[in-house]
């Protein structure tokens, strides 16, 4: 699961969710960088350069119309002694707070400002509260293929614990589109990330900066990292507020299940940036910028080509599908504010592809014990506790059709249990293991969201997304199972983004 995508309240890393991701930037221009006299952190102190960050703002995930209160964790690293760090943009952008905790530690912690971000580049630089901190310096050379590297961060649900783990550049230089970035020299390698790791350094064996780790896909074990080049020519811009390839949105680009919709969807807005002063709202989907079809290709390409062509200080035309309201607007970035130019377009019941709160409902056991949120169209429910003959477990379970959901992988459905804290976090995700009817994605990953804290294993089972997750509360008063079959596109984002952010003991 990745780092890129947002939850309301918390985020497993293994589901690209993440999550994710957001940070009112301030706009504030400071002084040009000046020369870093103080000796760099060597190797063995790199742990002491990297910056663990924790984050908390409101989004709209995509395909959906309900604002979400998010947390999520990433990592950055310090580049001057002055405290001048870099991270992602998806980490920063959109955030009501910002934490930073020098070297992972939680009794250091101190203040984040965001000088610049971009969307484009997925980059941030960002001010830690301070002096004479710890910093790296940037490898020096050509990033040759098969050059040792160590990716350096706080992967997801391992608390504020420091990795650092090795491998070697596969790929030194190609340029990469993903639904979150549009970059022109990204590095492939095999030193591991995991979410959490997103905005954390690519480092030599001398503690030299190399890339910024990004993003990931966990069960082909790519690693991706923005190249050096990319980075330090952003670091020395965005650290001076200077725009780049930005509007001052967290952006994705996304389109509905019917294909009726395509764009670049606003999951957060950056206040008082273009985007905003335009009046683009969270929630909003941008499809045309420029007069451009943007997003259609399922990435911020053509959007970030647009930037670039004309310019982020010029006047560009931006064309919005609001889901909320159901409403077309046009308007201008740096121009004319936005104005509905059509309402009711799909009947006044929002865009087909996207889904507000109505569309979910919460259900609990019998006892009231336990509930979640999950689809209203999931209205076969089972509300009664249930035994494997060792235990007693309360139990819900929803799903079209429960029988479906129990004898096979092809319907989609959920089942939340709760036992006393007894039984290990460990013995339940044993107990609960689809290995033997599916490919393991990841065996056993760390999840910690501020209320819950436990693992989870995922599986592709014929194509069916099936994810175990096994927590206790922090209070560890019960243990948790939480089981995913998700066949869509939509329920593996949409719907288990909302689970992840609803199951609780009531």
């Amino acid at each position: 699961m990745s780092s890129q995508h947002p939850v309301a309240r918390r985020t497993l890393a293994a589901v690209a969710l993440a999550s994710a991701s957001a940070a009112a930037l301030s706009g504030c221009v400071i002084g040009p960088v000046t020369p870093v006299t103080p000796k760099a952190a060597g190797f063995d102190d790199v742990q002491s350069a990297t910056v663990y960050i924790k984050g908390q703002g409101t989004f709209i995930d995509p395909g959906t119309t309900s604002r979400s209160e998010v947390g999520w964790v990433g990592s950055g690293f310090i580049v001057t002694a002055d405290g001048l760090a870099m991270t992602n943009n998806h980490v920063v952008v959109g955030a009501g707070t910002l934490s930073g905790f020098l070297g992972g530690d939680p009794a250091n912690e101190v203040k984040v400002k965001v000088l610049g971000a971009s969307e484009c580049l997925d980059l941030a630089v960002v001010q830690l509260d301070g002096a004479e901190f710890p910093h790296l310096a940037w490898h020096e050379g050509e990033i040759k293929t098969g050059l040792d590297v160590y990716s350096a961060g706080y992967p997801f649900g391992a608390a504020e614990e420091f990795t650092l783990t090795r491998g070697i550049v596969s790929k030194n230089d190609f340029a990469f589109d993903t639904q979150w970035a549009s970059l022109p020299h990204v590095i492939e390698h095999d030193a591991r990330i995991r979410g959490g790791n997103s905005g954390g350094p690519l480092i030599d064996p001398d503690g030299a900066i190399v890339g910024v780790n990004y993003a990931g896909n966990d069960s082909l074990d790519y690693n991706y990292a923005i190249h050096r080049d990319v980075a330090q020519e952003a670091f020395e811009k965005l650290a001076k507020g200077e725009r780049v390839s930005s509007l001052g949105i967290n952006a994705q680009a996304w389109r509905s299940e019917d294909g009726e919709l395509a764009g670049i969807w606003v999951q957060s807005v950056e206040a008082g940036g273009p985007a905003d002063v335009a009046g683009v709202e969270p929630g909003d989907l941008i499809y045309k910028l420029g007069g451009v079809s943007v997003g259609t290709d399922g990435t911020l390409a053509d959007y970030c080509k647009v930037l670039d062509t004309q310019g982020v200080d010029a006047t560009i035309d931006v064309d919005v599908y609001r889901p909320g309201t159901d409403e077309l607007l046009a308007g201008q970035v740096n121009g004319k504010e936005l104005a509905v130019t059509r309402q009711n377009v799909f009947g006044g019941s929002g865009n087909a592809g996207t889904s507000n709160s109505s569309e979910f409902t919460t259900v609990s056991d019998a006892s009231g014990t336990i509930s979640v949120s999950v689809p209203s169209a999931w209205s076969d429910v089972d509300p009664q506790a249930v035994s494997d003959g060792a235990r007693q477990w309360y139990s819900v379970a929803a799903s079209p059709n429960l029988a479906g959901f129990q004898s096979n992988f092809s319907t989609p459905g959920m089942q939340l249990l709760a036992t006393d804290a007894g039984y290990s976090v460990d013995a339940a995700l044993a107990q609960f293991d689809f290995s033997s009817n599916c490919t393991v994605i990841t065996p056993s990953g760390t999840y910690d969201d501020g209320y819950y804290a436990g693992a989870y294993s995922d599986y592709d089972c014929d194509g069916t997304y099936e994810v175990v997750l096994v927590t206790q509360d922090y209070a560890q008063s019960q243990t948790l199972v939480l089981i995913a079959q998700l066949v869509s596109e939509y329920e593996q984002d949409a719907v288990l983004k909302k689970m992840l952010n609803t199951f609780t003991l009531t």
